[in-house]
């Protein structure tokens, strides 16, 4: 692309974004005490979301989360599989690259974990629940996306996943993201009350990928 003034304070402003949020999330994963840094780790976003120029929404009037629950907390075991590239589709003209190359599995469920092709790879899992589409975003949420540093760590060799921290993508504040979303093998048969609401004025994709405003109220 053309490299002018306002690309390049955009790329700066971009790199400052994801420093601020590499550091959070090592904190979180530093953090004795998970509510602690759940409750940090929320205070974060919300100063992003006011204020840092990759996040700031107009109006901004704070993020809605469902209460802290322990029990939607698991270290999972990580079960390999064989490698099967996949073509993810989201909210914008064209699906992301990605490798399923093993499930996550927890409690009386599992999940696909992918590995993103994109930006020299990353962790990624995406997810959806009997939520979605009424308390929480209709596309789902992500747990993990390492790309971006989204990476709740290890505990004793198995995979951190709390969906107290479970967010929702960028596309569903802002058109101009184009969003990897969640695929039909992660959709979760129960409701889970863990993580990020469904925001009071967002975006929910139509059936043939576009997107229409929406509202709660």
């Amino acid at each position: 692309m053309a490299i002018d003034e306002d690309s390049v304070s955009e790329v700066l402003g971009l790199l400052d974004w994801k420093r601020q949020v590499f550091a959070l999330y090592a904190g979180v994963r530093g953090a004795p005490d998970p509510r602690a840094a759940w409750d940090e780790w929320r205070a974060a976003r919300a100063r992003l979301f006011q204020g840092h120029p990759q996040s700031a929404r107009p109006g901004f009037d704070g993020l809605a989360y469902f209460d802290y629950d322990a029990r939607w907390r698991f270290a999972a075991e990580v079960v390999p599989a064989r490698p099967e590239p996949r073509r993810i589709g989201g909210s914008g003209p064209e699906p992301v690259a990605a490798t399923r190359f093993a499930h996550a599995r927890f409690g009386e469920w599992q999940l696909e974990l992918f590995w993103l092709e994109a930006y020299g790879g990353g962790l990624f899992l995406p997810f959806r629940d009997a939520t979605s589409g009424s308390e929480t975003y209709g596309a789902g949420r992500y747990l993990l996306d390492t790309v971006k540093g989204a990476d709740l760590g290890t505990d004793g060799g198995r995979l951190v996943l709390d969906f107290n921290f479970a967010y929702n993508p960028s596309c569903a504040y802002d058109p101009k993201w184009a969003c990897p979303l969640s695929p039909p093998a992660n959709r979760l048969p129960v409701a889970v009350t863990a993580g990020e609401k469904k925001p009071e004025v967002g975006l929910e994709p139509t059936a043939n990928g576009l997107q229409i405003r929406c509202s709660t109220s």
